[in-house]
C-alpha cells in the first residue's frame, strides 16, 4: 500500500498513463497508440490539436483505474512528461488558440536565420551572437527551425493575429500542466529550447533581456519559471472530475520526454550512457558541466535532476522507421489490396531481422525520413536504400533499417564522447525499441559497448516522471532510484560482427558526404 504517483506520459502519436511508486517501480500502467494524429502540410508544417491530447490523457486515467481497481487514495501526487519542442499558444482562460505545433514542423527556419544572423558567420551565426547565445545558454537556436523558438517566431511573422491574441506561449507540458492546474508556468529544464534563458547559474535560470531583444520576443508572453522539482499546484476540481480522480492532488512540474526517460534509464550518474528508441531517437549521459559543440548541434543543457546538466541531441526518425516499413512498404490498403498490419507486426519483424546475417547483405538503410538534428542539422536529408541487389531479401530489408538506425546512433555517440571528454562505458538501452532483443544485439555490436537492456524500457519515461515527482514531494533519493533500476539482460559485442559494422559505419558516413548536397537541392522549402 505504499503511495503511488500517477503519471501522464504523452508520446507523439502515443499516450501512456501509470501509477509508479515514487522510486520508479511500475505498478501498472495502459497505452494507447495512434491517439493524436499530426497534421503535416507544406513548407514543413507538422501540427496537433491539443483537444486530441487531453481526450486521449482523460480516457486513460480512468482506464487505468478501471482496469486495474488500484484504490485512487493512494495517489500521493501527478507527474507529467510529453514531448519537447512544441509551442501551444493559449488566451488569458487558457483556451488552445489553434493547433500545436510539434517538434517536427521547420517552418520557423526563416526567422531563426534572420535573428541569429550577422557579419562575420561561424556556421551561419553571426559570430557576436553565437558567442553571447553559447556563453548564456550553451547552445543556439537550431537553423533547422524545429525549436520552441522557431515556432514563436514563425506565429509571429506569419500569423500575427494569433501572436498577438496569445497570452502565453507553452511547451504542450506545461499546456497540459495549464490543464490541470489553471497555472501558466514552465521549469528550467523544459524552457531551454525557448532560447532566451540565462542557464550559467543552474539553480537560478530566467529569461535574458539582449535575448528578448534580439529575437524580438514579448516577455510578458513567456511563462514563469521554476526549479523542475517545484510543486506547481493542487489539481482543480474541472479537471479532477473530468479524470475521475480527487481534486487537490499536488501536481508537480513534471519533465519532457527526453528529460523523463533520462532519468527512467536510471543511468543518472555522471557519464553513464544511455540511448532511447522510440519515435525519435538520442545517446545521452549527464555531466556536470555547460558545454557546447556548434559544430555537431550538440550541447550540455539543464537537467531534469537538480543542479546537473545532460547532453542533448535527438535522431530525429528512429522506431518509426520500422512503422514506415509497415504501414508504406509491407501493409497498407491501397489500389493493391486492403492489408492491414498483425498487431504482432513488431514481433514478427524481429523474427526477419533475425534470420538475415549481419550486414544485411551489405544493404544501408539511411534513416532520415524527415530531416535530421544532430550531429548534423540538416531538415531536407532523406531516408534511402543503398546497394539493393536482386538477391536482397525482405529480412535484409526490416535488419538494415534496424542497423540504420543503430549506425546513425554509432555517428552520434562519437561526438557525445568527444563533448564528455572520454569514452563512456556500457550503455543503458532504454525506449519500445529496447523491447526487441535483436535490435539489443545490433546495437551493441555496431556501438562496440555492453548494452543493459533495462526492465520495461517503454515505461522508462513513466518512470523518471514518477521519480521526479517523488524528489518534488519528498518521497524518495536519486539514490534509491538508481538502486532499484533492474536490467534484463546484457548484450555484449561479438567479434565476428564488429569488422563487418565498421565497414558498413564508414559507407554510412560517405553517403553522407556525397548526397547531402542533393538533398539540399531536391527538398529546399525556400
Amino acid at each position: 500500500m505504499d503511495p503511488l504517483i500517477l503519471v501522464i506520459d504523452l508520446g507523439t502519436t502515443a499516450c501512456k498513463v501509470g501509477l509508479v511508486t515514487p522510486e520508479g517501480h511500475v505498478v501498472a500502467y495502459v497505452s494507447e497508440a495512434d491517439a493524436t494524429p499530426i497534421h503535416f502540410g507544406s513548407g514543413g508544417k507538422a501540427e496537433q490539436d491539443p483537444s486530441d491530447w487531453w481526450a486521449v490523457i482523460t480516457r486513460n486515467v480512468r482506464r487505468i483505474f478501471a482496469e486495474t481497481g488500484i484504490p485512487k487514495d493512494r495517489v500521493a501526487g501527478i507527474g507529467v512528461s510529453t514531448h519537447w519542442s512544441g509551442t501551444v499558444a493559449v488566451d488569458k482562460e487558457g483556451r488552445a488558440l489553434g493547433a500545436a505545433i510539434i517538434w517536427m514542423d521547420s517552418r520557423g527556419a526563416p526567422y531563426v536565420e534572420q535573428v541569429t544572423g550577422g557579419f562575420p558567420k561561424v556556421e551561419g551565426y553571426g559570430l557576436r551572437k553565437l558567442i553571447t547565445w553559447l556563453r548564456l545558454t550553451g547552445g543556439m537556436p537550431t537553423r533547422g527551425g524545429k525549436d520552441s523558438l522557431a515556432h514563436i517566431l514563425y506565429l509571429k511573422h506569419r500569423e500575427p493575429a494569433r501572436y498577438r491574441a496569445a497570452y502565453k506561449l507553452l511547451e504542450p507540458k506545461d499546456y497540459i500542466n495549464l490543464k490541470l492546474t489553471g497555472r501558466f508556468a514552465s521549469d528550467y529544464a523544459t524552457i531551454t529550447l525557448y532560447w532566451l534563458t540565462d542557464n550559467r547559474n543552474i539553480t537560478r535560470i530566467d529569461y535574458h533581456p539582449l535575448l528578448l531583444k534580439w529575437t524580438g520576443v514579448d516577455g510578458d508572453k513567456l511563462p514563469k519559471l521554476f526549479p523542475t522539482t517545484h510543486v506547481l499546484g493542487p489539481l482543480t476540481p474541472e479537471a479532477a472530475a473530468e479524470l475521475d480522480v480527487p481534486a487537490g492532488l499536488p501536481v508537480t512540474m513534471g519533465a519532457p520526454d527526453v528529460h523523463a526517460p533520462a532519468m527512467g534509464s536510471g543511468a543518472v550518474n555522471d557519464y553513464e550512457p544511455h540511448v532511447y528508441v522510440g519515435t525519435s531517437s538520442w545517446f545521452s549521459c549527464h555531466v556536470p558541466f555547460k558545454k557546447t559543440d556548434v559544430f555537431h548541434n550538440m550541447a550540455s543543457l539543464p537537467a531534469s535532476i537538480p543542479g546537473r546538466y545532460f547532453v542533448v541531441n535527438e535522431q530525429e526518425t528512429a522506431g518509426v522507421s520500422l512503422t514506415f516499413l509497415r504501414n508504406t512498404i509491407f501493409y497498407g490498403d491501397d489500389e493493391l489490396g486492403a492489408c492491414p498490419a498483425p498487431e504482432d507486426a513488431y514481433r514478427r519483424f524481429d523474427r526477419l531481422a533475425a534470420q538475415a546475417r549481419p550486414g544485411s547483405g551489405g544493404l544501408i538503410f539511411t534513416p532520415w525520413l524527415y530531416g535530421e538534428r544532430t550531429p548534423v542539422e540538416e531538415s531536407t536529408l532523406r531516408a534511402g536504400f543503398y546497394n539493393l541487389s536482386l538477391t536482397t531479401s525482405r529480412a535484409d530489408i526490416v535488419r538494415a533499417v534496424m542497423e540504420g538506425v543503430a549506425l546513425n546512433t554509432r555517428w552520434l555517440q562519437g561526438y557525445v564522447e568527444k563533448l564528455a571528454g572520454r569514452k563512456l562505458g556500457p550503455v543503458n538501452f532504454i525506449g519500445g525499441g529496447a523491447r526487441s532483443d535483436i535490435w539489443s544485439q545490433i546495437f551493441a555490436d555496431v556501438l562496440k559497448r555492453p548494452i543493459h537492456q533495462v526492465k520495461d524500457p517503454q515505461a522508462a519515461g513513466l518512470r523518471g516522471a514518477a521519480v521526479l515527482a517523488g524528489l518534488s514531494l519528498n518521497l524518495t533519493t536519486l539514490q534509491d532510484f538508481a538502486e532499484h533500476v533492474e536490467i534484463v539482460r546484457t548484450y555484449q559485442p561479438r567479434a565476428d560482427a564488429i569488422p563487418i559494422y565498421d565497414e558498413l559505419f564508414e559507407a554510412f558516413l560517405d553517403i553522407y558526404k556525397r548526397n547531402s548536397g542533393l538533398y539540399k537541392r531536391l527538398n529546399n522549402p525556400h
